[in-house]
């Protein structure tokens, strides 16, 4: 976890401390609820966490308020250590009501984070690396729906999924949508407002979600 700015006056500080402290209170709860949980989580205000038996939590792990987890997969949700989930994001790999498809699950790997309103649809595999930022309202969905038979609505004819991984070391800007079966190389910036159908080379841009364009990181200035 990084140290606080020691450019902050001493009321600031005091402040960011005490907030601090009561997630940690907070998160030293959710921990004894949760038996692959380490010690040290920070939890924010109105936190939802369900299925709890599903969780694999490390150190260090934050989860800001309003994030809403829900735990029910096959596979389980893994939380690498010093990851964070921002504030409002939803983690979703099956319905509320255990109903229909049970989803695979999600991992993100360490020092990776995902900004606040973001929505993270798991019922196929979600992979999310180390060091991944990933900004405010970024929607990834692991799953699609079968609609080639005119003579059945849409919604009783079922759904695929193939999963979504974003590798290691990638920034994906605000507003962007993940949609199945994309991978993200290592590397990769994705710009705001992208929408991602397709696989992202290791170390590219990619930017304009009307006319998509990818160019190599390196040489860009």
């Amino acid at each position: 976890m990084p140290s606080i700015s020691k450019s902050l006056p001493i009321r600031s500080k005091i402040q960011v401390y005490i907030s601090a402290l009561i997630k940690l209170i907070r998160g030293a709860g959710l921990t004894l609820s949760i038996r692959h949980a380490k010690l040290f989580i920070f939890v924010g205000r109105h936190v939802r966490v369900m299925n709890r038996q599903y969780l694999h939590i490390q150190r260090k792990v934050k989860f800001e308020d309003y994030c809403e987890i829900q735990g029910l997969s096959q596979e389980g949700l893994y939380f690498g250590e010093s990851s964070t989930i921002g504030r409002g994001v939803q983690i979703r790999p099956s319905s509320y009501y255990g109903v229909g498809h049970i989803g695979y699950g999600f991992s993100i790997g360490k020092n990776s984070s995902i900004g606040p309103g973001g929505f993270i649809g798991c019922a196929g595999n979600v992979k999310i690396g180390d060091n991944v930022m990933i900004g405010p309202n970024v929607t990834i969905i692991a799953e699609n729906h079968n609609f080639s038979d005119e003579n059945e609505t849409i919604k009783e004819q079922g759904v695929y999924q193939r999963g979504i991984e974003i590798k290691n070391n990638v920034w994906i800007g605000t507003n962007v949508t993940i949609l199945d079966g994309v991978t993200v190389e290592s590397g990769a910036v994705i710009g705001a407002g992208a929408i991602l159908t397709k696989d992202v080379p290791a170390n590219s841009v990619y930017i304009d979600k009307l006319s998509p364009f990818v160019r190599k990181r390196l040489s860009f200035k």
